[in-house]
């Protein structure tokens, strides 16, 4: 593919006459499939936090969940920009809740090896890789440019709210599982098997979506050309080389800290095996009460906001954020704060995914959301490679302390820079043209 082909060349549909039913149905189809993914990523932890209370664990688990979506969306990019963008999305849902049966069934079968969690958590990683490049760049091809803002705004506020409810229902099922499976594994099964049940009905959702792939007119090149296109428009392309370094910070320094948020609060307000699932599920709710409130601030009041200052200021209120859990003193001091980091996430992560599908061309936002999520998929098992085993030296709280204070450090460097104001300013203006093309139909 050459590097000068600009969108007039590439064959993207028009929105479709209904795309508002159309991104209802999207919507639905991954929030109900989001629900049974939170229930086993909470109950997963949580029982891994609960059962071995070692940072060593909970780095691992990291790795496994992480890494093998940060290896698949090297090639996941591309083929999201090659083939139909929603059958990928029903294939990865498909082989994430095929792996949750066959951990169910070895389960049942009486092996409680750890290394099983470890390998379904790698399955269900892939399974991340390939669908979040497509995702990214679905919702664009579903949405007129002029609403892409409050269409990720409510994708956000939606999955936030779910995310209330996820936790508290991961709780209240796992603590009552505990009880009758006396602590063990088998307390996971009914988790897993509500898992199941959502991916089915979510994919059922998302196939009536008539979606048709996105590829240039003349397109003729060849898989690893596409791939390695991809790779030199990523490095040419000033913006997004800086907002995937930004997403590094975050992720190296604050996102894999809040992994340990689990063990801190074993370690420094134990409460017995029941009490400790309520706390986690506590403070996951606390957390989904901030996001529920900023996706509709994101989705209403700062709809037109200016998306990179949105970006960088939550980036710096992160930093600050993650003193005060370090300094917090108590379980209420513990969970307002956690009201505030989820409040804060939607005014960076909504903002950021807009201005890539604002400034990237249709044909290369697979590869381009495929090198995102390989950042975050890498930063997150980095960051715990450092912080996992640091936690068993040093209690948690003082990590979390020095790494908000070396994200706001970083990110006021990353914004201070040269190369960073001209990313910054190049992104604003090619959004605003974009943009504007859209709403003359040019």
């Amino acid at each position: 593919m050459d590097a000068d082909v600009t969108t007039d060349e590439v064959a993207v549909p028009e929105p479709h006459p209904h795309w508002r039913r159309h991104v209802v149905l999207f919507i639905g189809g991954q929030t109900v499939t989001l629900f049974g993914s939170m229930l086993v990523q909470y109950t997963v932890f949580w029982y891994l936090a609960i059962a071995f209370q070692s940072g060593v664990t909970m780095t691992l688990a990291a790795v496994f969940g992480f890494l093998p979506q940060a290896i698949v969306s090297v090639f996941a990019g591309v083929w999201a920009d090659r083939t139909n963008r929603k059958w990928l999305i029903v294939g990865a849902d498909a082989a994430i809740a095929l792996s949750t049966l066959a951990l169910a069934v070895v389960m049942l079968a009486g092996h409680a090896d750890v290394w099983v969690i470890f390998a379904t958590l790698a399955i269900r990683s892939i399974g991340a890789g390939v669908q979040t490049p497509a995702v990214s760049a679905l919702i664009p091809q579903i949405t007129p440019a002029s609403q892409l803002m409050r269409v990720n705004g409510i994708l956000g506020s939606t999955q936030s709210a779910l995310a209330l409810l996820a936790p508290a229902i991961a709780g209240g099922i796992y603590a009552a599982a505990m009880a009758g499976a006396n602590g063990s594994q088998l307390a996971l099964l009914p988790v897993f098997a509500i898992d199941i049940v959502t991916a089915v009905i979510g994919i059922g959702l998302i196939v009536t979506i008539p979606v048709a792939a996105v590829r240039a007119a003349d397109a003729t090149t060849g898989y690893f050309a596409d791939l390695v296109d991809g790779v030199r428009y990523v490095a040419s392309h000033a913006f997004v080389r800086w907002l995937l370094v930004l997403f590094a910070i975050i992720f190296v320094l604050t996102v894999a800290p809040s992994n340990l948020m689990p063990l801190m609060l074993v370690r420094s307000f134990p409460a017995g095996e029941q009490g400790n699932v309520v706390n986690l599920a506590i403070v996951e709710m606390a957390f989904s009460v901030g996001m529920v409130v900023g996706g509709i601030l994101v989705a209403t009041i700062a709809v037109r906001a200016n998306r990179i200052r949105l970006i960088v200021g939550s980036s710096l209120v992160f930093g600050v954020l993650s003193i005060a859990l370090g300094l917090a003193s108590s379980l209420p001091i513990v969970f307002g704060v956690m009201v505030l980091v989820g409040l804060a996430v939607p005014f960076f992560s909504t903002p950021s995914m807009t201005v890539l599908q604002e400034t990237v061309e249709p044909e290369r936002q697979g590869r381009v959301f495929g090198f995102v999520g390989i950042v975050m998929a890498l930063a997150m098992p980095f960051g715990m490679i450092v912080f996992g085993p640091l936690a068993d030296a040093v209690p948690v709280q003082a990590i979390l302390v020095g790494s908000g204070i070396t994200t706001f450090v970083v990110v006021g460097a990353a914004v201070r820079l040269p190369a960073g104001r001209r990313a910054m300013a190049e992104a604003q203006a090619m959004a605003a043209n974009r943009v504007g093309g859209a709403a003359t139909g040019e």
